[in-house]
């Protein structure tokens, strides 16, 4: 286990270090001069090549990108090169938006998608099984923005049970009202990267029902259903580890977009915004912070997955 988790955790670092160097040569050939747009349209050539230097935008890239990286490995994420702000704490106080937004969604993903998608693999040739796998089809071919529009309509619009956009300026310092700001928008993602776990979790059932263990515990007197329920039903927590990281790598994309339509304060819509404001330091260090979320989750994930599955650990 020790030796395996040595290799992934430097297959994770080998993960980080070209995600870095990708991150920062892709924002450096995008269009547009950051000093420009500091400066503003009013500006003289020699004042915006002043703050180009005063940036350090002249340097070399590989000088800049040493200049960055080595400061992560430092703990920091740089300067905001419009307001000068630290990086970190403002990522620090988005997370307290994304971060709960993201456990809420991956919590009712869940909730869907395991006991449906069981049950679906269950009642398999049955109406109750088709319909179950038609819905969960056509949920998940909805896009993220729509699903998010119909539910506004729904459950603010018509029902007025729940608030349409925005986060309390309070925070959490008033939690039920941050919950319920934070509710519809963990639905609509929850639903749809649910109704896509579902999919697999039936399909992880249907095979666990053709094993020979299923089969050897219904030949002992148990019924087809209650050797799938007894017997099978533990291999599929294998399937749904598997694909879970997958899903947590969606939940942020999500993330990202479902934060525009409910205007909540959080990491992707900063993001958006900085992007379009090219505050390249801000903008690679957000990158960089969420795609190693999404490899570390995706490391233990493999961990977990090593863990439990012996055939992992025989095939060593």
């Amino acid at each position: 286990m020790l030796r395996y988790a040595l290799t992934r955790g430097v297959l994770l670092i080998a993960g980080l270090l070209v995600s870095s160097v990708l991150i920062f040569l892709t924002l450096r050939v995008l269009p547009g001069d950051v000093a420009q747009l500091i400066a503003g349209t009013q500006a003289s050539r020699e004042q915006v090549a002043a703050l180009r230097e005063a940036l350090g935008l002249n340097r070399p890239i590989p000088v800049q990108y040493l200049d960055w990286i080595g400061g992560v490995l430092r703990g920091d994420l740089g300067t905001s090169q419009l307001s000068g702000a630290s990086v970190g704490d403002e990522l620090l106080e988005k997370s307290r938006v994304t971060v709960p937004l993201g456990m809420m969604a991956l919590t009712i993903a869940l909730l869907v998608a395991v006991p449906f998608g069981v049950l679906a693999g269950v009642l398999r040739g049955r109406a109750a099984g088709t319909g179950m796998s038609v819905a969960a089809q056509a949920v998940a071919a909805v896009p993220v923005v729509w699903a998010g529009m119909m539910l506004v309509v729904v459950f603010a619009h018509w029902l007025g049970w729940l608030p349409a956009q925005g986060f309390p300026r309070t925070g959490w310092a008033t939690p039920w009202r941050a919950f319920e700001a934070l509710l519809l928008p963990a639905l609509t993602i929850g639903l749809v990267e649910g109704a896509m776990l579902m999919r697999f979790v039936r399909s992880a059932t249907l095979q666990a029902a053709g094993q020979d263990f299923v089969r050897t515990a219904a030949a002992k007197g148990l019924t087809r259903r209650q050797a799938l329920i007894r017997h099978g039903i533990p291999a599929v927590g294998l399937s749904i580890v598997t694909v879970l990281g997958l899903q947590v790598a969606g939940i942020i994309v999500g993330s990202v977009v479902i934060e525009q339509l409910f205007t909540l304060p959080g990491i992707g819509r900063m993001l958006v915004a900085d992007v379009g404001t090219r505050d390249l330091v801000k903008v690679q260090s957000e990158l960089l912070v969420l795609t190693g979320i999404v490899l570390v989750i995706g490391f233990v994930v493999d961990l977990v997955h090593h863990a439990i599955d012996p055939r992992q650990r025989e095939a060593e």
